[in-house]
């Protein structure tokens, strides 16, 4: 059965795991652009955005240099698993550091911790929030779940943004449009935030939080 356009880059993303890498990573290690596999790279412009497919060539390069076949590779596509799988966990005060996101602002294979979801999404990891910015909302030491797919945002929603400079910051949206976005604390001892868009590498929802 064909791979959906979803399918096939869940495939990618489970493969760049398996292999200990970013899907810049194995983009990289196949000889392509290491923005080849990114999440922009994923839907074109369009209401609603068209979908883009990565090119047979570069994927048949993937798959050699993983020593994977076409069936092993589409396997990598089934979700049918309800078994709890661990996603990428964090230090919200370490993700400013190096070397814990790649130059596309994706997570890096080393370095995390690991926490358990029940249903499992390669677009999915988890940060530990530090600080006190968010009290009482999120408190030191909660786990948030952030889904690089949830990319629609709106004013009021909850999210994870990932800047240029290397910043990672867990925030309310309070207004945005195509040019900047104003991110706001639940203390009110911070002062909003606002941020040109062109400055985000991604800023996506918040869908989970362990406190």
């Amino acid at each position: 059965m064909p791979l959906s356009h979803s399918q096939l880059w869940k495939a990618i993303d489970a493969l760049a795991r398996r292999e200990g890498l970013s899907a810049s990573g194995l983009a990289r290690r196949a000889g392509l652009d290491a923005t080849s596999f990114n999440p922009s790279k994923r839907l074109g412009p369009g209401d609603p955005p068209r979908p883009r497919w990565p090119s047979t060539e570069s994927l048949m390069q993937v798959l050699a240099t993983s020593g994977l076949s076409l069936g092993e590779f589409a396997g990598l596509a089934d979700d049918s698993s309800s078994q709890p799988r661990p996603i990428p966990l964090l230090g919200l005060a370490r993700a400013g550091d190096e070397g814990f996101f790649d130059d596309a602002g994706l997570p890096m294979a080393d370095g995390w911790d690991q926490t358990e979801l029940p249903a499992h999404k390669d677009s999915l990891f988890s940060l530990t929030i530090d600080g006190d910015s968010m009290e009482p909302v999120y408190r030191p030491g909660d786990r948030v779940i952030v889904d690089l797919d949830a990319t629609e945002v709106r004013r009021g929603d909850r999210v994870v943004v990932r800047t240029i400079d290397g910043e990672t910051l867990a925030k309310e949206i309070s207004a945005l449009n195509s040019r900047e976005v104003t991110l706001s604390s639940a203390n009110p001892l911070y002062d909003p935030r606002t941020l040109p868009r062109r400055q985000l590498l991604w800023m996506a929802r918040i869908l989970w939080v362990s406190q």
